[in-house]
């Protein structure tokens, strides 16, 4: 888990320094390579990956964290009730969707839990 965090820390810096700061795909690749455990086959595509779509770390992450939060507000709120197979439907269920439109869609799972 702290290798995976690691690295989705490094790609923050990784697509920010490729996009704002004008860093080479060599610099990128050698950030990663100090500050992950990943091989460097594997790290030559993440450069290559950030550096044709602008920003893609950072929603990721974005992402990531407002699932978490959406887990524990579930986790608080229903207490028993909740399980992860039925947060991972709701969550998952609606497809692709904007952060606003998952969250009602999470508060939705909630209430109808309760």
């Amino acid at each position: 888990m702290l290798g995976s965090d690691a690295l989705r820390a490094a790609r923050l810096v990784v697509d920010t320094g490729i996009h704002t700061k004008g860093w080479t795909k060599e610099v990128a690749l050698a950030y990663l390579v100090d500050h992950t455990f990943e091989g460097k086959a594997y790290l030559e595509k993440q450069v290559e990956r950030y550096a044709a779509s602008p920003a893609q770390a950072l929603s990721y992450k974005v992402g990531q964290l407002k699932i978490l939060e959406l887990r524990t507000r579930a986790q608080k709120e229903l207490g028993a009730k909740y399980t992860p197979m039925d947060f991972h439907d709701a969550v998952i269920g609606g497809g692709t969707l904007t952060l606003g439109a998952l969250e009602a869609r999470v508060v939705d799972y909630i209430s109808s839990r309760k």
